[in-house]
């Protein structure tokens, strides 16, 4: 029997974590299938699941208006309290796996796909002075890692600047700038940067809807008065290049992935007027508890990764602080 709605929502009892954990994500996603992808399940699961959780409560919680899903007076109280219960059983956990301290046990870190190869070094030296200790690498995109530290899903995770700076801290890791990538023999070859507004009228191969970079690009190419024409997504750079290398369009690639690219291929040259900044940065919740392995993982990082040295991670030679150049062939600036 459907428990009323006015006897306590959250009871333990009542709810299943994992229903009010795939609830408070298709709300977050604002689509079941995007929730889906993004907790590795089906579908139908996470509908069973929704469903089960309205029966449970004895009230609807979603009501959809076209695209959009709405959350009905319930609903909105499940979310936000939902979140409240699957932080505090995060903590929980992290807390009761901290009594072990350094000795064993895991740590999750949420890496992002565009930047991952960033924390290798990271990832490298702690599994070296830790090694019983267990890293469990949560692969998704920045906006989702940011969203789990919120909610204590995740300790400890790669993400891309800017960031609610209310709820999320962070140690930076890099600053670097996108850059126009084309195959060889583009209306780009002869020139030393190039205003975006000069891609208005070309094919992009974009962001995944769900990376935090779509939005940057979409932003400054709206600054740039244009809307950008995007004939495919992916969230992996060496896809992107493929892509473009197959002249499907154009892409906008950080510069350190240029540099992995064949110049005798690709023309890569710096996207001005404006600038898009690539920031990453390894985030934690804001006053949220710190286990000792993450405590112990951001120590680590602190000595390993390059925003702390004042290195520029796999960049060129001649590519730094001091200005751009490139490992492709680029006319002297007018």
């Amino acid at each position: 029997m459907p428990g009323s709605f006015q006897s306590g929502i959250l009871e333990p009892e009542i709810v299943e974590l994992r229903a009010l954990r795939y609830f408070v994500e298709v709300v977050r996603q604002q689509s079941f299938t995007v929730a889906a992808e993004q907790m590795f399940v089906t579908q139908p699961t996470i509908s069973k699941m929704v469903k089960s959780l309205e029966d449970e409560i004895g009230s609807p919680l979603l009501l959809r208006d076209g695209r959009q899903m709405v959350l009905t007076d319930a609903g909105r109280i499940v979310y936000q309290r939902g979140q409240d219960v699957l932080a505090a059983h995060a903590q929980l956990q992290a807390e009761l796996n901290d009594l072990d301290t350094l000795g064993r046990g895991q740590l999750t870190i949420g890496i992002p796909p565009m930047g991952g190869s960033l924390f290798t070094p990271a990832i490298a030296a702690f599994r070296q002075r830790y090694p019983k200790i267990e890293l469990k690498l949560f692969e998704q995109g920045s906006r989702a890692i940011e969203a789990a530290l919120i909610n204590g899903e995740l300790e400890l995770g790669g993400v891309l600047q800017p960031v609610d700076p209310e709820n999320i801290e962070v140690l930076p890791v890099t600053r670097q700038l996108l850059w126009l990538v084309a195959r060889t023999g583009s209306n780009w070859d002869d020139l030393h940067e190039v205003p975006l507004a000069q891609l208005a009228n070309e094919p992009f191969v974009f962001y995944g809807e769900s990376l935090a970079l779509n939005d940057v690009v979409l932003n400054a190419c709206r600054t740039a008065g244009f809307a950008p024409t995007i004939v495919g997504r992916s969230g992996h750079w060496d896809f992107m290049a493929a892509l473009v290398l197959a002249g499907v369009g154009i892409a906008l690639l950080p510069a350190p992935y240029c540099r992995r690219l064949d110049p005798a291929k690709f023309t890569c040259r710096p996207v001005i007027e404006p600038e898009i900044p690539w920031e990453m940065a390894i985030g934690w919740r804001r006053n949220g508890y710190l286990s000792h392995a993450a405590r112990a993982w951001l120590d680590v990082a602190r000595e390993a990764l390059p925003g702390q040295a004042g290195d520029d991670f796999m960049l060129a030679p001649g590519i730094g602080v001091a200005g751009i150049t490139t490992p492709f062939p680029v006319p002297p600036a007018k």
